[in-house]
């Protein structure tokens, strides 16, 4: 069945986080973690991601306790810090913007990301990326990460596209390649350095219409 819709991750697919490593990587030296990172990633996501917090010091808070760690004012500190910092200067890989309005024309485009309420849409306002998406479903607003597939079935109903008919499209191996495998999606890999293995993916979002 062809390709009609095509559901993009956020940070790291469609946009270049502000700060490196990703801010992920560095909040788990920030809490001292030496945990699996795919351990790690679901357990910071699950208390980040699934709710609103009224402000990063709340969110945060929120994440110590969940790894049983003291939330102390400096570890709260340069995880705020760490966090603004990445939305203030995170900006759309050089060819998103010529990419999404390429594939507009002949697709259904939507964003399906694990994030918290504090980035995403401020980031689609700035660089007016909005109007490119017939659907954008965030974690934090639809209670759900990507590892669990009704995320994608709530998406999809909504967009009134069946699961053949779609790819997905991110940058991460755990919260994208898996995640949509778990789902019945299809999906390719945006590995921009060249480090990981995955039977299909691209350099850079030009590269997808070997897939469409």
């Amino acid at each position: 069945m062809a390709i009609k819709g095509i559901l993009f991750d956020f940070w790291g697919t469609l946009i270049e986080n502000g700060v490196f490593p990703s801010p992920v990587r560095q909040a788990q030296n920030i809490l001292g973690l030496d945990t699996d990172f795919s351990d790690y990633i679901q357990k910071f996501e699950e208390a980040l991601m699934l709710k609103k917090y009224k402000d990063l010091y709340e969110a945060f808070t929120a994440v110590c306790n969940s790894f049983d760690i003291e939330p102390t004012q400096d570890i709260l500190d340069q995880l705020v810090g760490l966090w603004n910092r990445n939305k203030l200067f995170a900006k759309p890989y050089i060819e998103t913007k010529i990419v999404l309005e390429i594939l507009k024309k002949s697709y259904t485009l939507a964003i399906i990301s694990d994030t918290d309420c504090f980035s995403v849409n401020q980031v689609l306002e700035k660089y007016e990326l909005g109007k490119y998406f017939s659907g954008i479903f965030l974690s934090y607003e639809l209670g759900k990460l990507k590892t669990n597939p009704e995320m994608f079935e709530e998406a999809l109903d909504k967009l009134g596209l069946k699961k053949e008919e779609v790819l997905m499209v991110g940058d991460s191996l755990e919260s994208d390649m898996a995640a949509a495998k778990n789902a019945g999606i299809k999906a390719v890999l945006v590995d921009r350095r060249g480090r990981r293995e995955y039977p299909d993916k691209v350099r850079n979002l030009k590269e997808l219409r070997r897939f469409l």
